[in-house]
């Protein structure tokens, strides 16, 4: 059923039980937010589902209508704080997601143009890479939003913008050591063109490092949207996720609504610690230097 390899690759990354508990977070946290329509006892962002008498309804379990709709408590709208942390924890994931894949993408053929082409190339991107990281990367993303406007699409590329620079360097430097190899020189002295050599021989043989930088990217993808909706500039109140949740929450924290805020706060952190520690440990696997 597995080769070899995955049978190896398994067998280390099990050694971790952090590595375990990160993978089960991650995996609970995105079933959990795929299956978000069906366990949820509320679609939050369905008007006809929403009465105002049921706005600040505090966390319980000991009433018998509550336990069914409101075990988390409700906000000034009515809305089920858990059908709107499911519903966030989506909105959240897919802009990490789709953001670390288009940064990646990116990021990843500017590295290993760089790395294979040298000169004038690898000097122009490079020098535009060393330029973006002199700059913090809220403050980038901050620019790029507020000039842009909000919605959903918008914020994905603002932080695609941001991240694709840590893949473009990791390439790089991985680039740099593969094209000296023998293989490399085996493929130009049977005349394959200079793009195969990158995308089919070079690009494959580099995928570790960008895999685990892309697992760590995730979670800071997620933290930055966060972090722009909270400050009021990621996506539109329409498609609220966990920064938006706990932005709401925060406006009525000092009026003894607690629940609204902490609640959200603490699935951020749920999903965060987990992929970090899956990141972490798929570093520790895929990189025999820092295998321990």
């Amino acid at each position: 059923m597995f080769s070899a390899a995955q049978s190896e690759f398994w067998q280390e990354f099990k050694e971790s039980k952090s590595g375990l508990i990160g993978a089960g977070i991650t995996v609970i946290c995105l079933l959990a937010a795929i299956l978000a329509p069906l366990v949820s006892p509320q679609n939050p962002y369905d008007l006809k589902q929403l009465f105002l008498q049921n706005s600040y309804r505090g966390p319980t379990i000991f009433n018998e209508w509550a336990y069914q709709t409101f075990m988390l408590g409700s906000d000034g709208q009515g809305r089920c704080m858990f059908s709107a942390i499911l519903y966030g924890l989506r909105i959240s994931l897919y802009v990490g997601l789709m953001s670390t894949l288009l940064s990646a993408l990116f990021g990843t053929l500017m590295g290993l143009m760089a790395g294979y082409m040298g000169g004038k190339p690898d000097a122009v991107i490079m020098r535009i890479a060393d330029i973006q990281l002199s700059f913090p990367a809220i403050l980038i993303a901050l620019v790029i939003m507020a000039l842009w406007g909000q919605g959903l699409f918008k914020i994905i590329v603002a932080i695609s913008v941001v991240n694709w620079v840590f893949y473009a360097r990791t390439a790089r430097g991985s680039t740099l050591s593969e094209r000296e190899k023998d293989y490399v020189d085996s493929a130009r002295a049977v005349g394959v063109s200079s793009v195969s050599i990158m995308l089919r021989e070079i690009l494959p043989n580099i995928m570790a490092p960008i895999i685990v930088i892309g697992t760590v990217r995730i979670a800071n993808a997620i933290i930055l949207e966060s972090t722009l909706s909270f400050l009021g500039l990621g996506v539109p109140i329409t498609e609220p996720s966990l920064g938006s949740l706990i932005y709401q929450g925060y406006q009525v924290l000092f009026s003894g609504y607690w629940w609204i805020s902490v609640f959200p706060g603490f699935g951020l952190i749920l999903i965060v610690l987990g992929i970090n520690l899956l990141g972490d440990r798929l570093r520790d696997v895929l990189n025999p230097r820092l295998k321990r």
